[in-house]
């Protein structure tokens, strides 16, 4: 028997771990591995050699895969590193492939988002150029949910639900003064409104907000914005509107990013889409009116995740692990909806360059025809997504996480 390596990338998510402990329980099962290795901060774990003995955790940590599905955010660490294209430079892969030898790897499973799947592409095609029988093979993750393929991606649902439950209690808290109020509430979501859209999942029997929703899929009309909650006005006393970050003009021009930055793969960073739209209000319209921004409190937010997401980021690291024993490499584990109701999902797997630098958008027939808003379709594809609580330790009145101290400086102990 050789050994397996696992590592993770991007941002984190309540559920991430769960595909985590999915690799690692379904190569301790298969009995096709004698060890786990785990990269710690990604890919850079394998050029800085920083790897972690995962079964050796499995082996020595009572109840280690229970405590992982159910610990937020990353439990080897993250990086933003791209790969440069080994036609140009192959130093980093000559590396790499080096530290698979050496510590006698035969499958390799990289968690996360487009970028993490861009990654995955060019070591399975690195790995063909040379000749090497590694399985390189990914999982998705993203709270975004823009990969294409696959149905959904682990992380979304929980992220949803920790949305929905805010945009309701936000219309609990703006409902109790009779005067006229605006609250905007600014969502991640650079190229795709999935996780704003979500907040209309807070709506039941006695509350309507967000009144109003904007994702980047439709362009963003100053007038019309200024026409749209005014008409809210005349219905409801306070309203809540729900903007995702990434909304853009007619001409394709960020709202927000008039002093945008770049990251390492060349995407905007952006903020300030809801102090934006909070000046436009000011100015148009004579009402008290705040913005909020819910930046990255819902990646990690285990106190409020989602049974159904975590059990199926789990049967994917699994189902990875399966398709690495069948002779699969290039490929990207999915997610395959058959029914909503009663809510159902198949394993399935997609050659990664089908997901690696696209983009999954909400369909424009799941957005109002206005674009202030999103429809049925919408609300019953997102809704089986949140369902289920799973059981969180708590320890001192809040989370009892697993110990992350590894990833700290010069905490590191392999």
């Amino acid at each position: 028997m050789r050994n397996c390596l696992v590592a993770q990338s991007g941002g984190p998510t309540v559920a991430i771990n769960a595909s985590l402990a999915g690799v690692i329980q379904g190569a301790i099962d298969s009995k096709e591995f004698y060890k786990v290795y785990g990269s710690i901060n990604g890919v850079q774990g394998l050029l800085n050699s920083r790897l972690m003995d995962l079964t050796h955790k499995v082996e020595t940590t009572p109840m280690f895969i229970e405590l992982l599905k159910k610990s937020p955010s990353m439990y080897l660490g993250s990086c933003r590193y791209q790969l440069p294209d080994y036609k140009e430079d192959d130093t980093p892969y000559a590396y790499i492939f080096k530290k698979f030898d050496e510590y006698e790897i035969d499958a390799f499973f990289y968690i996360g988002g487009n970028d993490s799947m861009d990654t995955v592409d060019k070591l399975s095609k690195y790995a063909l150029a040379i000749g090497s029988d590694i399985k390189i093979i990914g999982i998705p993750k993203t709270i975004d949910n823009d990969l294409c393929v696959t149905d959904h991606t682990p992380g979304y649902g929980s992220a949803a639900k920790y949305i929905a439950s805010t945009l309701l209690e936000i219309g609990h808290d703006t409902s109790i003064y009779p005067i006229n109020s605006v609250t905007i509430v600014e969502i991640m979501g650079r190229d795709a409104g999935w996780l704003t859209g979500a907040a209309a999942l807070a709506r039941n029997t006695y509350n309507d907000a967000p009144h109003l929703i904007y994702l980047p899929e439709v362009a963003f009309n100053k007038d019309e914005f200024i026409e749209d909650v005014k008409a809210a006005m005349d219905k409801y006393n306070n309203v809540v509107v729900a903007v995702s970050e990434g909304i853009k003009d007619a001409d394709g021009n960020y709202i927000s990013a008039t002093n945008a930055v770049e990251d390492t793969f060349g995407h905007s960073q952006l903020s300030g889409t809801g102090k934006c739209l909070e000046y436009i209000i000011k100015e148009n319209i004579q009402v008290k009116v705040r913005s909020v921004e819910i930046n990255i409190l819902q990646r990690s937010a285990a106190h409020m995740s989602s049974i159904t997401d975590i059990g199926e980021a789990f049967r994917l690291g699994r189902h990875a692990v399966k398709c690495a024993i069948e002779g699969k490499t290039g490929i990207m584990v999915t997610s395959i909806r058959k029914n909503n109701e009663p809510y159902s999902i198949d394993m399935g797997e997609t050659p990664v360059e089908n997901v690696a630098g696209l983009v999954k958008h909400v369909p424009r027939e799941w957005i109002n025809e206005r674009g202030n808003n999103v429809t049925q379709e919408f609300i019953d594809y997102a809704y089986p997504l949140i369902l289920g609580e799973p059981v969180v330790k708590y320890q001192r009145g809040i989370p009892d996480y697993l110990d992350i101290s590894h990833l700290f400086p010069n905490k590191f102990d392999n």
